[in-house]
């Protein structure tokens, strides 16, 4: 990091915010810890954003807008490709970072950094897609057409659990279309933002493009949507918050985009291949330590294969490994933060007294949970209903797929769903009819691709980010005619 983005005391580094091009202190001088999910230790500490940084990166990203908002597609294109390259050179730091700030362990921590170059690739290569079109008309002599303009200044909040990536994906797909961009990063993760904002920098990003305000989100929060040069908020998070932004946004008439939680389903049909099902299910709710909104948290399985892939799974359960993450080995870290454990074991006790069979687990050390795998989940437990965030999965015998379908359908989430199956007719049929913004077949719930419409419906999500789909949420359409000659009026 740049020397300049933070102050050293006592050994633990104060990230400032990043506005105008500069790194500065709040004006309040508060500041907030930053602490290792893995030993509970601080390891860093960010300046707070109070009401007098808010709106001055505002101001500085509502006044760059006028010039990068013009600008040549190549010239951001190169800013996007150009940071990209810093990226995989600087990698090794990042992925510290992501180890030390949210539990990354080792492999999902690359895998994250992955993800950010081809997303920033993803985008440089659609800036010269921003297009319009011509349509027909009934005016004689008249030229009918479309263009889009960016919106002007955008505002990103995002969520602790993969914050480089999350981030990085509202500002790319922004910045390529050509708006400006404030950040407010979750306050569990406030050094991926500082970080974000130093590559971008390095890369040659003009002042005010980008600006970074950590601090208490109903504070920034509350900013942000009342600002009226703030054109759209682009929110990933917990489902609660999303609502109220949305309620935030109509009052403004201000425009938004919602990625909320899940409580993902995973249908596996009896003639599939019970090797691979449980592969891809372990997967689908182990990475990261089940802490992805798209984990597949509830899978059905049909009787005929219930018992086999029940053992099966549990088997392959065991095997998981749990531990440090900065051990190459793991891949179940810890929880985010103690509440969060609380918050599973609650779950845990509710079901089991409710008559849930816990197969495996269950414990923690800790932030450490266990891989845990119930059996025998009904409608009248919390955890049916619950996004849980962590490794705890439910097995559901289902009779066919009629009833996978209609428990997978039984929530008010509706984010990623997956189907596995040799009966392609089937798994198409149930693709079509599932709940759900996006649907695998054959693989897990958790997959992801930067040019993709990504998003959910229900209460998992509001518009689409990625590719194409963001340029509807990011441009705003302008009808233009022209006249050849002279029109003809009735008057």
């Amino acid at each position: 990091m740049n020397p300049a983005s933070y102050d050293e005391l006592d050994g633990v580094r104060t990230y400032k915010l990043f506005i105008a091009g500069e790194w500065m202190r709040s004006s309040r001088n508060i500041v907030a810890d930053s602490v290792n999910p893995a030993d509970g230790a601080i390891f860093a500490r960010t300046q707070q954003a109070g009401r007098d940084e808010v709106v001055r990166a505002i101001d500085a990203a509502h006044k760059a807008f006028g010039a990068w908002g013009s600008s040549l597609a190549s010239e951001r294109e190169k800013i996007l490709l150009k940071t990209a390259e810093v990226i995989e050179r600087r990698t090794p730091e990042i992925r510290d970072m992501l180890i030390d700030e949210c539990g990354s362990v080792f492999n999902k921590a690359l895998w994250e950094i992955s993800y950010v170059t081809d997303c920033l690739v993803s985008a440089a290569g659609d800036v010269r897609h921003v297009m319009g079109e011509t349509m027909p008309v009934t005016q004689p002599g008249q030229i009918s057409m479309s263009v889009r303009r960016p919106l002007g200044v955008v505002a990103g909040i995002a969520p602790f659990n993969s914050p480089f990536l999350l981030s990085m994906k509202k500002i790319a797909f922004a910045l390529a279309a050509g708006n400006t961009f404030v950040l407010k990063p979750s306050e569990e993760t406030p050094i991926s933002g500082a970080l974000i904002a130093d590559l971008f920098d390095e890369a040659g990003l003009p002042a005010g493009v980008l600006n970074v305000v950590p601090g208490v989100p109903a504070e920034v929060g509350d900013l942000i949507m009342a600002d009226p040069r703030v054109k759209l908020v682009t929110f990933t998070g917990s489902t609660r918050t999303g609502r109220k932004l949305a309620v935030e946004a109509a009052k403004h008439l201000k425009r938004f985009t919602l990625e909320m939680g899940g409580k993902s389903p995973l249908i596996v049909l009896k003639d599939a291949d019970l090797d691979y099902a449980v592969d891809a299910a372990a997967f689908g709710v182990f990475l990261h330590q089940g802490q992805v909104c798209m984990a597949n948290s509830k899978i059905m399985v049909e009787a005929p294969i219930f018992d086999a892939f029940k053992e099966r799974f549990v088997a392959k359960a065991k095997t998981i490994p749990v531990g440090h993450p900065r051990e190459a080995t793991s891949v179940i870290g810890p929880l985010i933060r103690d509440s969060q454990v609380a918050f599973i074991d609650g779950q845990l006790e509710d079901a089991s007294g409710k008559g849930a069979v816990i197969e495996l687990g269950g414990g923690h050390e800790g932030r450490y949970f266990q891989p845990t795998v119930l059996t025998g989940v009904t409608p009248d437990m919390r955890i049916y209903h619950e996004e849980s965030f962590g490794p705890v999965v439910s097995l559901i015998r289902v009779a066919d797929s009629e009833e996978a379908l209609a428990i997978a359908n039984d929530t008010e989430y509706g984010l990623s769903a997956a189907v596995i199956t040799n009966d392609l007719q089937k798994a198409m049929d149930l693709s079509m009819r599932l709940e759900s913004g996006m649907v695998h077949v054959n693989d897990c719930t958790i997959t992801d691709e930067p040019h993709v419409p990504f998003g959910g419906v229900k209460n998992s999500g509001f518009g689409r980010e990625g590719g194409r789909s963001s340029w509807e949420e990011l441009t705003e359409q302008k009808w233009i005619t022209i006249q050849l000659g002279k029109r003809e009026f009735p008057f």
